[in-house]
């Protein structure tokens, strides 16, 4: 449980009373007569063969105010969407699945393709745009929300808790960041955010000076979260980087378009445990190594929008003042960790952080080399601008999917 504590440029709306989800729910149906909410669900086949997504589906289906669930599909042939479609056919509300390997969507993308539109790789931002196409011409819902399909410790109240700031009509928050403590099989979790995030924004508010947006990212409690909520008509807006920059890039283009005053995080969850990611220090195209280099790349590409200046000097001088910062911060980590009966491996932590280090570098590099790189999917405002009736053909083609 914690506290009252407000930090930093955005609200931080706490679990103070552990409230009881049936209160929250109970608010929520009464909001949703004049704010909709729909969820979006961004899954990969082999998740509905995995432990946690079952789960999750359980716990959706008891829930009383959801207007409309919106699956994306990715790595699914025909036999596996139609098993899809009998696996979520226990979901009570409307709820349609994009299948995003079918031939109708597939189509779709090759007329974006020739407009320069279309993603242009595979992966979570790719499959997340598409839901959100699909909401937005669908026109159910006016606040929707998001979360991972591998969370093991899924209980509904994660949902009524992530999508209450928007909902309520009596807050003006346009956007809300769920957040909670990372702790796995005894040991502290959430390397990414501890060992890169944190210490990398300290070694650039040291370096680049103080800047808003270093100081923006900061004021959340866990900025790569996967959970987040917005009013509908924020959706229409925002780029999304199609890469594993996407948490980050959500929440550089939320401060790009609205003020900090409409902007939230909150508590959603004692307890939160996911799918885990391999390091990969030998492959730097997977795991949390490629995650570390597009997170800082995401990060300095922002930075430069606001004119400051890079070059590879400057990124040795972040390197070696990112590793003081994170290891400073290790022995924070350990303190904590032994002050609560946690563990945390040292030797690992300090392993992680040198690989981290290097992919600083590496980010940088691939920043100076190519200039040209277009990390952003184009918003859904200039789809429709280039491509009128687009969405509308986008949504036949999922009710055809799903017919």
């Amino acid at each position: 449980m914690t506290d009252f504590y407000q930090k930093g440029e955005i609200s931080t709306l706490h679990n103070l009373t552990n409230r009881p989800v049936e209160d929250f729910e109970s608010e929520l149906i009464e909001f949703s007569k004049t704010r909709p909410m729909a969820l979006v669900l961004p899954s990969l086949f082999s998740e509905l063969e995995g432990p946690a997504l079952e789960h999750i589906v359980d716990e959706l289906a008891k829930v009383p105010y959801l207007s409309e669930i919106v699956i994306g599909l990715d790595r699914a042939d025909k036999e596996q969407f139609e098993y899809a479609k009998s696996y979520f056919s226990k979901l009570p509300q409307r709820h349609r699945i994009l299948w995003n390997d079918g031939p109708r969507l597939l189509a779709l993308d090759e007329e974006l393709k020739e407009k320069g539109l279309s993603p242009r790789e595979p992966g979570k931002g790719r499959n997340v745009w598409f839901c959100f196409g699909y909401t937005l011409s669908s026109r159910r819902a006016e606040v929707v929300g998001l979360h991972d399909c591998d969370i093991l410790t899924y209980n509904r109240n994660m949902l009524a808790r992530l999508l209450y700031p928007v909902a309520n009509p009596n807050f003006s928050y346009v956007f809300c960041k769920g957040f909670y403590p990372r702790i796995h099989d005894g040991k502290l979790s959430g390397r990414v955010t501890r060992l890169l995030v944190t210490p990398l924004l300290r070694a650039l508010k040291k370096v680049c000076g103080d800047n808003e947006y270093i100081t923006y990212l900061d004021s959340f409690r866990y900025p790569l979260a996967g959970e987040f909520a917005m009013r509908a008509s924020v959706v229409s807006d925002i780029r999304i980087p199609s890469d594993w920059g996407l948490e980050i890039g959500v929440l550089s283009e939320i401060r790009r378009n609205y003020s900090t005053k409409v902007i939230a995080q909150v508590d959603i969850a004692d307890n939160y445990d996911h799918k885990h990611q391999d390091v990969s220090a030998d492959d730097a195209t997977k795991g949390l190594s490629r995650m570390s280099i597009d997170i800082s790349k995401a990060i300095y590409r922002k930075l430069a929008t606001s004119g400051e200046v890079f070059s590879l000097e400057k990124f040795r001088t972040i390197k070696a003042t990112y590793y003081r910062e994170a290891l400073d911060l290790i022995e924070n980590y350990y303190s904590d960790a032994l002050m609560n009966g946690l563990v945390v491996d040292r030797h690992k932590e300090e392993q992680a952080v040198e690989l981290f280090a290097a992919n600083i570098i590496q980010a940088g590099q691939v920043f100076l080399e190519y200039p040209e790189e277009v990390p952003f999917i184009p918003s859904w405002s200039r789809v429709h601008s280039a491509m009128p009736g687009f969405l509308n053909r986008l949504n036949k083609a999922v009710e055809e999917d799903n017919a």
